[in-house]
């Protein structure tokens, strides 16, 4: 190695340590205890401090079951914590530290970030000790399965990263290289490979929701779907490219009561253009639950009219 290599090694290092000394103090160990029908249960994870009394963190570290919990963060303080609110859905949960203030991370916005990109994943699995991993952004906008009893939603755009998640890193933060955290690590793709549900303009709007009314209400039609080029005259007359192309139907849901079928490709929602799937789940806002809406589709090349009424998911 020349000194240019070492150069560049320690500019990497120092950025990493920066990252770690900056953030880590706002990263929790969670302890929670879970009612069960004949005993009580105990698990665990990591979440990040977003206000001096709120902490983020995965819905499933903190179970709908959970009956207690204590956080415990770098500097050896431990405080018990409520549940304000958690949305499966998301994968984001929202509790409250009892008896003290903690120091808040800095949120970034994920939507800037770049295959490549330096970035650190913080957890607490273990009290006082932590983990740091780092590692660089690997993909962007992949989706995650998130089931709440019977139903499947995906989490889009979500983060995929090659820096290591170990057991009990769930909840905690993933970072750039200015100390802003830009991710929620969730899950562990394999092959070396995580996940973290990102912060942007529409989880932040999640969690801001969660710590006011505890959960988040959304309308649902019962569809699922994947992004499709529009046929190239559908595309003229339309100005865009891209649409979303209906998989398939839920039985006795209301998309089905509304007549739309699969292969159907949406395109518009009370006329704001439909491009992705997570335009569609953003336009079914909780103001839409039993009211109307008028959706627009391409089936077999001509564009249909029809008229949905979503119900609200249902979320366990």
């Amino acid at each position: 190695m020349d000194v240019h290599d070492g150069d560049a090694l320690d500019a990497y290092s120092r950025a990493v340590i920066d990252v770690a000394e900056r953030v880590s103090p706002s990263v929790a160990s969670l302890r929670v205890q879970l009612r069960g029908r004949s005993r009580v249960r105990e698990a665990g994870g990591s979440a990040v401090a977003v206000t001096e009394d709120r902490l983020v963190t995965n819905a499933h570290v903190v179970p709908a079951a959970t009956s207690s919990g204590w956080a415990t963060f770098p500097d050896g303080r431990e405080f018990a914590i409520e549940l304000v609110g958690r949305d499966p859905f998301s994968d984001l949960a929202v509790i409250a530290v009892n008896g003290g203030t903690v120091a808040a991370a800095r949120l970034g916005d994920a939507t800037t970030l770049r295959v490549g990109q330096l970035v650190v994943a913080i957890g607490n699995p273990h009290g006082f000790a932590g983990s740091v991993t780092a590692g660089v952004v690997s993909a962007v906008g992949r989706s995650l399965p998130a089931r709440a009893g019977g139903t499947l939603r995906m989490i889009d755009n979500v983060i995929q990263t090659d820096a290591s998640l170990n057991p009990g890193n769930s909840g905690g933060a993933l970072a750039t290289s200015d100390c802003k955290v830009v991710g929620i690590n969730t899950a562990l793709a394999g092959m070396g490979l995580g996940l973290a549900v990102p912060v942007n303009d529409h989880t932040r709007g999640l969690i801001a929701t969660l710590m006011r009314d505890g959960r988040v209400r959304r309308a649902y039609i019962g569809v699922g779907a994947a992004p499709r080029p529009l046929p190239p005259r559908a595309a003229a007359s339309l100005g865009r490219r891209d649409g979303i192309e209906l998989i398939d139907i839920a039985p006795g849901s209301p998309a089905e009561a509304a007549g739309l079928r699969a292969e159907d490709i949406v395109v518009a929602l009370n006329g704001s253009p439909v491009v992705t799937v997570e335009e569609l789940q953003r336009l079914l806002s909780a103001d839409a639950i039993g009211t109307p809406q008028s959706l627009t589709v391409l089936r077999a090349g001509d564009v249909v009219e029809l008229e949905v009424r979503p119900a609200e998911l249902a979320a366990a």
